[in-house]
């Protein structure tokens, strides 16, 4: 009896950490995961081109009053940015036709920032979801799932974050991601609506074959890359509002995510 009873009492815990906090945005903390737009942005290292700015206008006019604009340039995947499911599959869904459901939903952050710590070329398993699992409860469809690998701590160091800073080259590139199988789990059997990382690829750096982007993309499940802040995220509980830039056509795009956390 006493056996079944504590079977109960994980059955019940497992039931109340699947259930989300109610979110009142008057009273939550406000968490920005972005990293700002400017000439330190990192890009992809085969990137033609990164940020460019230029001061259109700065100072008072003839009219009497102050002034400012400018003109900006900018690939799609660089920074704070989104991969819509185009970029890695053919008729996948454009930047601009995203559900706004995978874009906006409650999450979840899955931490392996001390196993990344030891392997820069680490790679999320499915033994860690089902683990991250056990102790938070079993992971709802329509979530957006966070991995934090302590990453963002290099931000911008470009050899720190890339693993190598060799101009254009992407053959030595180390850093941790998602893995294949864990993807494949999420995006199968838990049904989630986006993922997202603190490093420059939902693929870790050595990847060649990029199949995380590909099981995702094929899914129509987007990706956010190069988060900033995931440290100061629950494990569960925080809703994202994940906005990018709404590119006709758009294989992705700079993206403005923050997290909403009930107090």
């Amino acid at each position: 009896m006493h056996a079944r009873v504590m079977l109960l009492g994980v059955v019940v815990l497992a039931a109340c950490a699947t259930s989300p906090r109610p979110l009142d945005l008057r009273t939550a903390d406000l968490i920005d995961l972005t990293w700002a737009f400017d000439e330190r942005t990192l890009y992809w290292p085969s990137s033609p081109s990164g940020f460019r700015i230029e001061q259109l206008a700065y100072g008072q006019t003839s009219g009497g009053y102050f002034y400012s604009a400018h003109s900006l340039c900018t690939a799609e995947h660089g920074g704070t940015h989104l991969d819509a499911p185009i970029h890695f599959a053919e008729r996948g869904t454009t930047a601009a036709d995203i559900d706004l459901r995978q874009l906006i939903a409650p999450a979840v952050v899955i931490d392996v920032a001390t196993q990344a710590a030891a392997d820069p070329d680490y790679r999320l398993t499915t033994a860690d979801v089902r683990a991250w699992e056990v102790r938070h409860g079993r992971i709802a469809p329509g979530t957006i799932v966070l991995l934090r690998t302590g990453w963002a701590a290099r931000w911008p160091d470009r050899k720190a974050y890339f693993g190598d800073d060799t101009p254009g080259a992407t053959e030595n590139l180390h850093f941790p991601s998602f893995g294949e199988e864990a993807a494949r789990l999420l995006v199968t059997e838990r049904r989630i609506a986006a993922l997202g990382v603190d490093t420059a690829s939902i693929d870790h750096g050595q990847s060649r074959d990029f199949m995380v982007h590909r099981v995702t993309a094929g899914a129509n499940v987007p990706g956010f890359e190069n988060l900033a802040s995931l440290e100061r995220l629950p494990p569960r509980g925080a809703w994202v509002f994940a906005l990018p830039m709404k590119i006709a056509g758009g294989s992705g795009g700079p993206l403005r995510i923050v997290a909403a956390v009930p107090r």
